[in-house]
């Protein structure tokens, strides 16, 4: 017999032995609810109840587990809805829960047979592995001949998918559940794209479609759909509380609140990745700060202060976002006094709004990003007053002569390229130096980018933060003010 023969004689061999295996999950209820009754199956089974006690309960510190409540509660909802969000807390156990539920129904019967099944994770290639070995290993005495990301249970084909490369996701058919795992913590671009790519689906073979993640950052692919009126989706909130005594113990809780990511990772709040660039105190103590400041003024701005204006254009999937900041005269704080992000702004809308901040707030200095020159020269010509010819030969002459364009120009660029490092040590050091004032509830946007702000030596890696268009916009205004240490 030649060599390949035999190898396929082999592989048939297994796939018998493999349909012969997976026989003993069919017409298997996923988990028995009553507990009574689970019990008394157990007894008269010999563990052969239900599917989780076939293949072994889960395992939290290699402690059996049973299904809890909260399990119960999506369980019951994979069993009534089509499309279903779960909002989660991070640990209580829901993503293997559902791959749990995807093998089940693999096995329970035949419908599932020649059917696929995606599964999305996030951009790195090792995600789609490891989710896909836990489903292999849910079955330790199948040897899977599948590739790693995927994994075939009764003719069901099972493939994990990153969220950078779903067009090999694009085009399937047959198929029948979608899950969406960890999908807020998808950069922004490719969340929308999973979105359509899932729900494009719906018209074709209606599958089911489950999105199950911690909450990431203010207004992504989490928060749009809770906030969507009449929404699709049936929607699931698990706080850490759900789990309590159950999957988590007082203890462990305690010890979670220390983290600065508590409210995210274990309470549903839309924080954002959590940041190394600004102590978590200092922002508290900003945000306490602004909170007085803005009651003492009520809200008006004093049109005495020193004031600043900075802008940050948007480009594409960019905000168009504007910071202005006063100094404060009477305790001299560095107060917040707007700071605004604006999706598909246009040029003459915008324009508008800096001269109404200009004139109404009497603003001292404008601050445009550099590679804007369109909005610099109408902004200088239009709204200021200002000569905007040759502006960068105006600003590298007065350089020349060791004069400082401050004090000549009243709109200047701001190079972020040769700056960026600078200026993000500088806003730093305004934060270290107890100067700072941000109203959270006038600008909670700006307070949720400086906690979520991350960097490598200097450098913001803006797609681990929130609100990147409005810290930028701080980065420059904060240029204004010196320390009077460093005057």
């Amino acid at each position: 017999m030649s060599f390949y023969l035999e190898t396929a004689l082999k592989r048939k061999n297994r796939q018998k032995t493999q349909i012969e295996y997976f026989r003993q999950y069919s017409g298997l209820k996923f988990w028995i609810v009553d507990p009574v009754e689970h019990a008394q199956r157990y007894d008269a089974t010999n563990g052969r109840c239900c599917f989780n006690h076939l293949i072994g309960l889960p395992k939290k510190d290699k402690t059996p587990k049973p299904l809890f409540d909260y399990e119960i509660e999506i369980l019951n909802a994979l069993q009534e809805n089509k499309l279903i969000w779960i909002k989660k807390s991070r640990g209580l156990g829901v993503t293997e829960l559902l791959l749990r539920f995807i093998a089940w129904c693999c096995l329970r019967d035949d419908t599932w047979q020649g059917m696929n099944i995606c599964i999305v994770t996030g951009p790195r290639i090792d995600l789609a592995i490891t989710l896909i070995n836990r489903l292999k290993k849910l079955f330790p005495n199948v040897i899977f001949e599948d590739k790693e990301t995927v994994c075939t249970i009764n003719d069901c084909k099972i493939e994990a998918y990153p969220s950078h490369n779903l067009d090999a996701m694009r085009g399937l058919t047959n198929v029948v559940f979608i899950l969406i795992d960890e999908g807020d913590y998808f950069p922004p671009g490719q969340q929308q794209d999973v979105r359509a790519v899932a729900e494009g689906y719906i018209p074709k073979s209606n599958p089911q479609i489950v999105m199950a993640s911690t909450p990431n950052a203010p207004e992504g692919l989490y928060q749009q759909i809770e906030l969507e009126p009449n929404s699709m989706y049936t929607k699931i909130f698990l706080p850490y509380h759900r789990g309590l005594g159950k999957i988590y113990t007082e203890e462990e809780i305690i010890q979670a609140k220390e983290s600065p990511s508590f409210e995210r990772e274990f309470n549903l709040a839309y924080l954002g990745q959590a940041g190394n660039v600004f102590d978590e105190y200092k922002i508290q103590q900003i945000a306490e700060r602004g909170t007085f400041l803005e009651n003492k003024r009520h809200g008006v701005t004093p049109l005495a202060w020193e004031k600043v204006l900075a802008i940050d254009p948007g480009y594409g999937s960019s905000k168009f976002a504007m910071v202005l900041l006063g100094k404060e005269v009477e305790y001299g704080y560095i107060e917040t006094l707007y700071a605004e992000e604006f999706a598909n702004a246009g040029f003459n809308e915008m324009l508008e709004e800096i001269s109404r901040l200009w004139h109404n707030c009497r603003v001292d200095k404008i601050f445009i990003d550099g590679s804007a020159p369109e909005l610099i020269r109408a902004v200088k010509d239009s709204v200021v007053g200002e000569s905007s010819y040759n502006y960068l030969e105006q600003i590298k002459r007065y350089e020349s002569k060791r004069w400082n364009p401050l004090q000549y120009f009243k709109v200047l660029p701001i190079n972020f390229r040769t700056e960026g490092k600078e200026m993000l040590a500088h806003l730093k050091r305004l934060v270290d130096s107890d100067v700072l004032a941000i109203s959270p509830t006038s600008f909670n946007k700006l307070i949720v980018a400086m906690r979520t702000a991350y960097a490598v030596e200097y450098t913001l890696k803006k797609s681990l933060g929130a609100h990147d268009d409005v810290l930028d916009a701080m980065l420059m205004a904060s240029q204004y003010f010196v320390l009077p240490s460093t005057a």
